[in-house]
């Protein structure tokens, strides 16, 4: 890393490796409070020593070997800790100096234990988000609107379930893999897509969060062979193409269809064809293929009034058919709306939410509001536009939301 002091690089270090290195400390020690004081340890010794011996061939091997040992120190000088001496794996070569490919695995193994079925679902994904992304836990509780202490607590009921129910630090077996898995998936997914639209603070795009998703998706490609493994990451490729142009200079959200497609990725929109036309002639295509097929359809019109929205709402017939939701009936209401005109889509979501099932989700009321304004009812589409505000925490969606507030009421 030239021209970088040694301080910045052990920063890029720990930016880039400390998720995978706590992973592997987490197997190693058996426990998730004893592995982050460790990685921590670990750091703080880098600094003083790599200063004056330089860094090391194998930073990596070298953070986890000292994190390993400046654990088992602390467990042997502090008595609370003593009970999980037994516990420790045995100090082998592979564990002092694991290679790449063992780190990989070990975190592949962290997401699966922290994805356990034993876990509430709200707690498998806080965990995840924390242990294995990075996230704060202030950040994770902006996320999902939630006090921090909530949170907080969530994350330590759930590590101290995985310690006493002693859930395996493991990739499980076939036979276990498919629960498993379907709450792997969903968390990768909601970690992309809190990325790819923050739910709170000034910016809209986490790129290092979509980013870390989309490692992750590869890294289980590569090791699992599963249908929708391989859509997830063919629906995160194809959203991912098209980050670049998502945001005006001013930082403005732009529409689907005022984004400049020469910014979209087209090796990323290739990657994700190629993964699609693989796997759509499956028998157990699920989900998160069929919104890779939607949003692949995007990805390949060459401009937004070349979109087959035919083509589209009939993916998402099936998508509605195999896997029903509230907000999969929204977005079919879209595609309905761009063929069949605004009175058509507003019957249906009227109708989706006459027991007020989506009265708290704002794009519905985004989307509401944008019907009611192209069929001229003014005083009806300024109540959802400013319903939707209400609910709407991003400041840059905000922005975006009263500009068209701003233009509805100038235009009248």
């Amino acid at each position: 890393m030239p021209g970088l002091s040694t301080e910045q690089q052990i920063a890029l270090i720990y930016q880039q490796e400390s998720r995978r290195i706590l992973a592997t400390l987490i197997r190693l020690l058996g426990d998730f409070e004893l592995a982050e004081e460790a990685l921590q340890e670990a750091f703080s010794a880098a600094v003083t020593q790599w200063r004056s011996d330089g860094i090391p061939e194998q930073p990596r091997a070298w953070l986890i070997s000292t994190g390993r040992f400046k654990a088992i120190d602390k467990l042997r000088r502090d008595q609370r800790f003593r009970e999980l001496l037994p516990t420790l794996a045995d100090l082998t070569d592979e564990a002092a100096a694991p290679n790449a490919r063992a780190i990989e695995d070990d975190q592949l193994r962290l997401i699966f234990t922290c994805c356990h079925p034993a876990l509430a679902e709200p707690a498998r994904i806080a965990l995840t988000l924390r242990e294995v992304c990075g996230m704060t836990t202030e950040q994770i509780a902006q996320a999902f609107l939630q006090p921090t202490s909530t949170l907080a607590q969530r994350i330590v009921r759930a590590k101290k379930k995985i310690r006493q129910a002693k859930i395996p630090f493991e990739i499980p077996e076939t036979t276990q893999m498919t629960e498993r898995l379907d709450a792997l998936l969903q968390v990768i997914y909601l970690v992309f897509n809190e990325g790819y639209f923050c739910s709170s603070g000034d910016a809209l795009i986490n790129g290092k969060l979509m980013d870390e998703a989309l490692r992750l998706a590869r890294q289980l490609v590569r090791d699992v062979q599963h249908t929708e493994a391989q859509g997830l990451l063919a629906l995160l490729l194809f959203q991912h193409a098209r980050h670049r142009a998502r945001l005006a200079a001013n930082g403005r959200l732009l529409t689907l269809e005022e984004q400049n497609r020469e910014l979209w990725d087209p090796a990323q929109i290739h990657e994700a064809d190629t993964l699609l036309r693989e796997i759509l002639p499956r028998a157990d295509i699920g989900r998160f293929t069929l919104q890779a097929a939607i949003a692949g359809l995007h990805a390949d019109a060459k401009s937004f009034a070349q979109t087959d929205w035919r083509e589209i709402l009939a993916f998402y017939d099936l998508l509605l058919e195999r896997h029903p939701s509230p907000v999969v009936a929204l977005n079919r209401a879209v595609v309905v709306s761009k063929l069949s005109g605004p009175q058509a889509a507003i019957e249906l979501i009227e109708e989706l939410n006459c027991s007020q099932t989506l009265s708290d989700y704002r794009f519905f009321h985004v989307f509401h509001a944008d019907l009611l304004r192209q069929l001229g009812d003014t005083a009806a589409a300024e109540q959802s536009y400013r319903r939707a505000l209400t609910l709407t925490p991003q400041d840059s969606e905000r922005t975006y939301l009263h500009e068209q507030l701003n233009e509805l009421l100038t235009s009248n």
